[in-house]
């Protein structure tokens, strides 16, 4: 087994005015740790902020939509100016019934607008925090990024399709940046959660089972960071549940998926 690395000194976070990305950064909260924090509420992340803050943390916040490319660009250039990045966690993510974005003219799943808003925040957001993190990172050949994508990733559900399109994109192409980025001295991990507390999870109107407590996620996550793990995913009943899915015939999932509820 490979030796843990040692507690990043600088953490970028997006998302982390709630859910995972809030207990992600309380979890690496400490003295000699700056925590580089966005999110779009400015009021949940200065509460985040404050916090950390408590917790011994330097911390440098901004409200940023991760949709932004050049703003998200000139954030994680002007974060590795104040210090070299350790660790970047690109975690800022919506579904269909978050980020602002109604239902209307919603034909079986997700609204036209729904889909455009879901794949630009959870997929070309991602790809708009990893790469300022590469260019900041490549010359050094040293660094870590890690990817939140979602269970839902392992297959396709009538429940919410644009979001499990999202999140498999996001596991697939972390799953091959991982072995490119390692040439380079750069680790990449991809996490993928069940159901954890968050305002996702609050939006949904249905039991969602093994419901897991953010701070219990982050603790999870943070430890397969520090052993290098190239998928981290949890709890291990939903992750096979997930995988299995995927496996079946197509005729017996889609008889599956009309029993599921839809998110709002």
């Amino acid at each position: 087994m490979s030796t843990p690395r040692p507690h990043p000194r600088h953490v970028l976070i997006t998302g982390a005015s709630s859910g995972i990305g809030q207990a992600l950064a309380e979890h690496y909260a400490r003295p000699g740790c700056h925590l580089s924090l966005s999110g779009r509420n400015a009021g949940r992340l200065a509460q985040v902020a404050e916090r950390c803050r408590a917790r011994g943390a330097e911390v440098s916040q901004a409200v940023l939509d991760v949709c932004d490319a050049s703003a998200m660009a000139a954030w994680i250039a002007e974060a590795d100016r104040l210090a070299p990045l350790d660790l970047v966690v690109a975690n800022a993510g919506i579904s269909g019934g978050t980020g602002g974005v109604t239902a209307k003219a919603s034909v079986g799943g997700e609204s036209a607008e729904q889909a455009r808003a879901i794949f630009a925040t959870n997929l070309a957001g991602v790809i708009n925090t990893v790469y300022p993190a590469l260019e900041a990172m490549g010359p050094r050949r040293r660094g870590q990024i890690a990817l939140v994508a979602s269970v839902a990733g392992f297959r396709g559900l009538p429940s919410a399709p644009a979001y499990c399109a999202s999140k498999a994109a996001v596991k697939v192409w972390g799953e091959g940046l991982r072995g490119a980025l390692a040439r380079d001295g750069i680790d990449l991990s991809v996490i993928l959660p069940g159901f954890v507390e968050s305002r996702i999870t609050d939006a949904n109107r249905f039991r969602m089972p093994l419901l897991m407590p953010a701070p219990r996620a982050a603790r999870i996550i943070a430890r397969g960071l520090a052993r290098n793990q190239g998928r981290i995913a949890f709890p291990w009943p939903t992750v096979f549940a997930c995988w299995l899915l995927a496996t079946l015939p197509n005729a017996l999932v889609d008889w599956l998926g009309r029993a599921l509820p839809k998110k709002g």
